[in-house]
């Protein structure tokens, strides 16, 4: 539904929206205006209107939003109304902390399988998955057609891991490595990056605190 027209900063709101309109749609709320919604997201009714409209028309005037619909809306800009397939290549602390994340069902999202290179860990499962030869990815994928990739391998180790992805059809790639990869244009790429998130927090808190 999105178009090349849609700004990033638009699309990095879009999961704060559709949080906020699931937990309306949880307490019963059947309609909202932009200026309700907007005082709850700290964002104002211009923007609200402005970005939901990114993506059509929505809303009636002196109505508001019907709460379900925008969600449902939304979602389906986000990818919510399909199902995916991910593999995780590092079993270690983070990918097995990936792997047992319990909103992936929520989102449509099916762990497959983990991978890795100790053979002690082969057989073992996380969270329904089990834990395979890293050498077995490629053909995995392959055969599973998995369309996501999770890179949580040490940082020397990691754009060789995304590009056997690559190679062998994945299409998007979730990065938890300390590093920056580089993949084709046609790649999505999100990048999860602890230390440079904590680094912010510790620059934040220093503010604050006004050293």
């Amino acid at each position: 539904m999105a178009s090349a027209r849609v700004s990033g900063a638009v699309v990095r709101r879009l999961p704060s929206y559709y949080r906020y309109l699931t937990t309306l749609e949880r307490q019963g709320v059947q309609r909202i205006s932009s200026q309700e919604l907007g005082a709850r997201m700290g964002l104002t009714a211009s923007q609200i209107r402005q970005d939901i409209n990114c993506f059509g028309t929505l809303g009636q005037q002196g109505y508001g939003y019907n709460v379900a619909e925008l969600k449902n809306y939304i979602g389906g800009i986000l990818g919510l109304d399909r199902s995916y397939s991910l593999i995780i290549a590092g079993a270690g602390n983070i990918g097995r902390a990936v792997a047992a994340y319990p909103g992936f069902l929520q989102s449509g999202v099916h762990v497959k399988a983990l991978f890795d290179v100790d053979a002690a860990l082969f057989g073992q499962s996380v969270g329904g998955a089990e834990i395979r030869p890293l050498q077995e990815m490629p053909a995995f994928i392959q055969k599973t057609r998995c369309q996501i990739g999770v890179v949580a391998v040490p940082a020397p180790e990691a754009q060789s891991v995304a590009d056997l992805m690559v190679g062998a059809g994945i299409r998007a790639i979730w990065n938890f490595a300390p590093v920056d990869l580089a993949v084709p244009e046609a790649i999505a790429l999100g990048n999860v990056h602890l230390t440079d998130s904590l680094l912010v927090l510790l620059y934040g808190l220093k503010e604050k605190e006004g050293d």
